[in-house]
């Protein structure tokens, strides 16, 4: 299939009006010769897939439920919203559970369904969290951080876990990013520590910050903590969840300016995603509930989002982001920090056809996965 005069976003993170074709679910030709009956954009935007690397659920559904219908449909979900690849994310629960769950992952991986969101890999959010800093994470099963725990588990799916998050202030934490950062990204999450614990914990292998603000200390001139020692390493990327809840507009534009070129825009929804106003659920053997849009536990804490990425991209852009960073660090960003960038995240010859269509407003007209239309509007 051959298009043309859309406004595709390269890989310079520029749109340049121009033509591309879809050749057996791949792209090929990206700005070349417009070809005779191809379907014309009319201008409209045309941008990569989205990845959403740190996703727990949606549909009523969570990747720790270790249910393999549960998991098609979070993932089909995806699909129809633009979201076109994603990390599945655990929760604080049992290992038994995340074994599990995870094994469950690696057999939809194995075996997706057609015009589904595509697996990247785990994000293992949890048990290795501050007590302090738990979040909406169950404390009956933190844990200091196991790097052969770890290790059986990833074997265990055989070596999907991308991300491992941990807090840098638990014992054995600087001697588990040592390890584990030769297996998969290790970032920083659910912490109290200080700026010298982050440093340590960084310089040991650390590379990466788990939903920048929330369920760690803010920056204080006399002690920048975790966020002032992530944003002075070029190395160092950081989720940001841009839903208009967990985070005000002014502090997602400071983010973008602490980490210029390294934030990863995420969506942390849950299975409550997608779902109506007022229903509860469960997350990880706590209570949520849905009230004025945000999922939130009976004492008010809020227990993660109910939008998913595309819509935080949006959103993000509306808080004044420019467009060309907001789609970059939805979809470039991501793609890189989970190592899946040769095959996903942007538009160029032999990468796999996943793209958006969408308006000068970024509604969204069609979604594309490997090359075939599985959502209009």
């Amino acid at each position: 299939m051959d298009f043309k005069n859309g406004r595709i976003f390269t890989e310079d993170f520029r749109f340049v009006l121009g033509a591309f074709s879809v050749e057996e679910g791949r792209f090929a030709d990206v700005l070349g010769e417009e070809k005779p009956g191809a379907v014309d954009l009319e201008g409209a935007y045309v941008i990569p897939g989205l990845v959403d690397m740190h996703t727990h659920g949606n549909s009523g559904a969570d990747t720790s439920d270790g249910d393999e219908a549960g998991l098609r449909r979070m993932a089909a979900y995806l699909g129809k919203n633009g979201v076109t690849s994603f990390a599945p994310t655990s929760m604080t629960v049992a290992y038994e559970t995340l074994e599990q769950a995870f094994t469950v992952v690696r057999r939809v991986k194995e075996h997706p369904d057609k015009g589904s969101a595509h697996i990247q890999g785990i994000n293992m959010e949890g048990p290795f969290f501050s007590e302090k800093k738990k979040g909406a994470q169950n404390p009956a099963y933190l844990k200091d951080p196991d790097f052969e725990a770890f290790r059986r588990l990833n074997e265990s799916c055989g070596g999907l876990v991308k991300v491992v998050d941990v807090a840098p202030e638990l014992p054995g934490a600087v001697e588990f990013a040592k390890q584990a950062s030769r297996e998969c990204l290790v970032s920083i999450a659910h912490t109290d520590c200080t700026y010298e614990e982050a440093v340590a914990f960084l310089e040991a292998g650390g590379s990466h910050m788990t939903h920048l603000y929330n369920a760690m200390p803010g920056i204080h001139h006399r002690n920048p903590g975790p966020i002032g020692a992530g944003s002075e390493r070029d190395n160092v990327t950081a989720e940001l969840i841009s839903d208009g809840f967990h985070i005000h507009p002014s502090a997602v534009r400071m983010a973008f300016k602490l980490f210029p070129g390294r934030i990863c825009l995420i969506s942390d929804a849950m299975r409550a995603c997608g779902m109506a106003e007022g229903e509860s659920f469960d997350l990880g053997g706590q209570q949520v509930t849905i009230k004025n849009g945000t999922a939130v536990l009976p004492d008010g804490t809020i227990a993660g989002s109910t939008t998913h990425l595309f819509d935080c991209m949006v959103r993000a852009i509306s808080f004044g982001i420019r467009v060309e960073e907001a789609v970059r660090s939805a979809t470039w960003n991501p793609a890189q920090a989970l190592g899946c960038l040769g095959e996903v995240g942007s538009i160029a010859n032999g990468k796999r056809a996943d793209f958006v269509v969408c308006g000068r407003d970024f509604a969204r007209k069609a979604v594309y996965l490997d090359g075939e239309e599985v959502c209009a509007g």
